[in-house]
């Protein structure tokens, strides 16, 4: 009797998700609008939790009594999980559905948030954290999947216009709500704060997000495609991360190289086999998936690699302290906040082309205009504007950018589609921090002076200007795309 009633229960939440969202929900005028403001609520959750850990590393090296080697891992275990699972996620909801992963993604999100802030030592903290960026991951992939099945294309840019200044606005505010919850409350505060912006999260989900249709066939996952992809991410990705650290020539970044490499390789073999793949190859034959990709990998290659090499020029040759530089660096997100929508409704009137190519030459200019002005008392005030100017672009960029890759594939793989989209993106920002490292350490003279440090901080900047031109340059070539070729079919005759 008593399992009986659990099965009718079970029975009675199914038969309730499927009746959502309710008629008097998706009646409503401008109804797309709401399922956009449920997207940013994940989007600019899981940019401010990327940015806030940050301010709460040395509290949390102090109170378990670690070191730097060690706390590291809460930022490298996040990252390394959220790249290995946004293709293998985003694969899943093109099988599953996007509506029910992107919802039950804020609950997990909001289980490794608490967990994380109930942590009592280093290891529960790291595999919490592995725990929260599974959760971001379902919110990530599906979030760029989800506006463009819903939204009409006229006004897609400046859908994800608006996302991406959730996702601006969120890194912009993580340092500085980081740096207030930590005082009043102490850093465990800085996660339990995703619990009640979850639950909202949580709730519009259900009741806002469009129910999926999905075809009548259903593909096999590709266990053996994710098994070789997901080592193949974590190999590069930690060696991109850590190779600065351990030296790119020793023995344990070449090996992790070397690992990436193979198994890579097999991953393409076993793809072009596969009569179900994980990722269908014959989307790298769309010109504007592939050089939308690439493009979006180094725009966020060059803006994390400025955001690397400042810090180090504005605390040791400016003399700031650390909280003030987190304040300096401000003007990056919050170009790209103002830039994002605005640029999308561009986007949708005169196509990609010209707004991902002008996006990426005014980044350029705000590069090479840093690394023409930096030196010993610089003039704080243009550093800034340079700095905006970078926002700005990346702003400009990365909603034309999206929405051209996103309405280039068909129906049926957008979420994996959105799941490489922002795998590239994750890639740009880890091999930033690896190229700007590597340069800037390069050109350093030794022993280490104030205008060797500015010379070696130019030179990296110049390799980044040199990096921004090469991504104008390609997207000159794109071509635009208004719905895509939705023609491929879901499986592999």
């Amino acid at each position: 009797m008593a399992q009986q009633t659990k099965s009718e229960q079970l029975s009675g939440v199914a038969g309730w998700w499927r009746s959502l969202p309710l008629p008097q929900v998706t009646s409503r005028p401008g109804y797309i609008w709401y399922v956009v403001a449920t997207v940013c609520v994940g989007a600019f959750m899981a940019a401010l939790d990327a940015s806030i850990v940050n301010v709460a590393l040395p509290t949390m090296m102090r109170d378990f009594h670690t070191d730097y080697g060690t706390v590291e891992w809460v930022l490298i275990a996040y990252l390394l999980t959220l790249t290995a699972l946004l293709t293998l996620i985003g694969r899943l909801a093109d099988m599953v559905g996007r509506r029910p992963l992107y919802t039950f993604g804020f609950l997990v999100f909001i289980a490794g948030s608490a967990l994380c802030g109930a942590a009592v030592n280093m290891p529960m903290l790291i595999i919490s954290r592995v725990f929260q960026a599974t959760g971001a991951a379902m919110l990530q992939a599906n979030s760029v999947a989800i506006i463009t099945a819903t939204v009409p294309a006229e006004v897609r840019g400046r859908a994800i216009g608006l996302q991406g200044s959730a996702q601006a606005i969120g890194l912009s505010l993580g340092p500085a709500v980081g740096g207030a919850l930590i005082a009043l409350f102490g850093w465990r505060a800085i996660f339990y704060v995703n619990v009640p912006v979850g639950l909202v999260g949580t709730l519009m989900g259900a009741f806002i997000l469009p129910r999926d249709h999905l075809g009548h066939t259903r593909p096999t996952f590709d266990w053996w495609g994710s098994l070789l992809l997901a080592p193949a991410l974590v190999a590069l990705m930690l060696a991109l991360s850590e190779g600065k650290r351990w030296g790119w020539g020793s023995p344990l970044v070449v090996g992790l190289l070397a690992a990436s490499a193979l198994f890579l390789a097999a991953f393409v073999l076993r793809e072009l086999r596969a009569r179900s793949p994980l990722v269908d190859p014959r989307l790298f034959t769309i010109p504007v998936f592939s050089i939308g990709n690439f493009t979006g990998l180094l725009s966020y290659l060059v803006m994390f690699g400025v955001l690397f090499l400042m810090p180090f020029y504005l605390e040791h040759v400016q003399g700031y302290a650390p909280a003030v530089t987190g304040v300096l660096l401000t003007p990056v997100p919050l170009g790209m906040t103002v830039a994002a929508p605005i640029a999308g409704g561009l986007a949708d009137r005169f196509g990609p082309r010209l707004l991902t190519t002008a996006g990426m030459a005014l980044s350029a200019l705000g590069v090479i205009g840093l690394a023409l002005t930096l030196g010993v008392g610089a003039p704080v005030p243009l550093i800034l504007a340079e700095l905006a100017l970078v926002g700005v672009g990346l702003g400009t960029f990365t909603p034309p950018n999206n929405s051209s890759v996103m309405g280039s594939v068909p129906g049926a793989r957008l979420g994996v589609a959105g799941g490489i989209l922002n795998m590239a993106r994750s890639l740009g920002m880890a091999m930033g921090t690896a190229v700007a490292g590597a340069v800037l350490v390069a050109f350093l003279p030794t022993p280490e002076t104030v205008a060797g440090r500015i010379l070696a901080t130019r030179a990296s900047l110049w390799g980044l200007f040199l990096l921004a031109v090469l991504a104008a340059l390609i997207s000159v070539f794109r071509i635009s795309s208004s719905g895509g070729d939705r023609s491929l079919p879901v499986q592999f005759d």
